[in-house]
């Protein structure tokens, strides 16, 4: 199919009757990790809504069959939504998952099709299961980008649920959250200036460190605790400053449209900056000197310009100091694809490091990374999303920040 189909895809399914769940496939949703539940996993609350003949604790793993179609890779199988609920009857799993795909032939269980973000359209009648599903399984960045202009940025690990009657719609399938999180704002609670000006990420990211301190709490875990609570901030004040601006309407088409792509664009700039400016202020937690022991964002060679280099931009462009002591990191929330993109920033570097959250590649990924001279940090919450075999070559955050420190001692 051409890329142009992809634009035709959403704009079918962009209609009443159609709800979305949008997803980045884990190594535990493909074939990668070589796991015999291999098949998308789904919410509970979400499979419930979508095929409601499920919801019967007292039947064993009930199930319902459907028709569903990879519009973007021309599959067709008839699949099963399934719950397995043995752990009502002393078994050890409750989880909802999307079965019977065929094994390796199936673009959604190919290992290469681990990180890769995928939408699920699924044609829903009220009361009535779901009659089929339609998939479109992003090919390359370009098409995970025309997605993420429409529904907003996907992160590994979350879900995106949206439909055209409700828009986003996470929160219906959620578990329920409690009345109150430790990083959720109410209105009296928000800065002043933060409501007549939109606060830069730094802001967010700051209040996040305030309210997740980092006493005896590992590089790792305060990483990905701070990101979540950065959400939480995000949308809290988001909610804040553009439900009274949606609730008193528009006066036209365009008016929508154009605060629709605002909100969309800032949530894909916050998406995009985020685990970069949490990574600083972690350095610098933990004893790194910004342009002392490292830079960020400085200019490498003409036009690049990575997100961090060791010791410092200045040592980099030194000619006089020795290639062996020079370190670069790149920051990827998702590296399927995009991990490609580094391997041209700071020349003088033959060992890139990758920092990412993405759950899982393949180990066919995973050994052309490692060939071209890539070598990925994964916070070490997110090493059991991968592949055993991949598992033991992984660099933890605090493992990295450990390698570049003793490079400043040996220095």
């Amino acid at each position: 199919m051409a890329l142009s189909d992809l634009s035709t895809w959403l704009d079918e399914y962009a209609r009443p009757g159609f709800v979305w769940l949008a997803k980045r496939l884990a190594a535990n949703d493909t074939l990668a990790s070589n796991a015999h539940q291999a098949g998308p996993y789904i919410p509970r609350e979400f499979l419930f809504a979508m095929f409601p003949s499920i919801n019967r604790p007292g039947a064993e793993n009930p199930d319902a069959w459907f028709d569903l179609y990879v519009d973007s890779h021309a599959s067709h199988r008839n699949v099963r939504a399934v719950w397995y609920n043995n752990r009502l009857r002393d078994g050890t799993r409750n989880e909802t998952r999307l079965t019977n795909f065929g094994g390796r032939d199936s673009p959604l269980l190919d290992p290469e099709s681990t990180g890769a973000l995928a939408v699920f359209v699924f044609v829903k009648h009220p009361d009535l299961d779901a009659a089929e599903c339609h998939v479109w399984l992003s090919r390359n960045a370009i098409e995970e980008d025309l997605v993420e202009d429409r529904i907003g940025p996907v992160e590994p690990g979350k879900l995106r649920i949206w439909s055209v009657e409700g828009g986003d719609q996470a929160e219906l399938f959620a578990a329920p959250a409690p009345e109150r999180t430790a990083c959720h704002l109410e209105p009296e609670e928000i800065p002043g200036e933060w409501l007549i000006r939109f606060p830069a990420g730094a802001e967010i990211v700051a209040k996040a460190m305030e309210f997740r301190p980092g006493h005896g709490v590992s590089s790792d875990l305060r990483l990905i605790r701070r990101r979540e609570c950065e959400f939480e901030i995000f949308r809290s004040l988001e909610q804040a400053v553009e439900l009274p601006v949606i609730r008193r309407g528009f006066g036209t088409i365009d008016d929508f449209l154009a605060r629709a792509q605002t909100i969309l664009q800032r949530r894909k700039s916050r998406s995009g900056r985020s685990l970069e400016l949490h990574t600083r202020e972690i350095f610098m937690e933990d004893g790194l000197v910004e342009n002392m022991h490292f830079s960020y964002q400085p200019v490498s060679e003409p036009g690049k310009s990575p997100d961090f280099l060791f010791p410092s931009g200045e040592a980099y462009r030194n000619a006089a100091f020795a290639d062996e002591g020079l370190r670069m990191l790149a920051v990827k929330t998702t590296c399927k694809d995009r991990w490609r993109q580094i391997l041209n920033e700071a020349d003088r570097v033959q060992i890139k490091h990758l920092l990412t959250l993405q759950e899982g590649v393949s180990e066919n990924q995973f050994r052309e990374m490692t060939e071209s001279g890539v070598r990925l940090v994964v916070p070490a919450t997110l090493h059991q999303a991968y592949p055993p075999a991949i598992r033991p070559h992984l660099q933890t955050l605090a493992e990295f920040i450990g390698h570049v420190q003793q490079l400043a001692v040996s220095d």
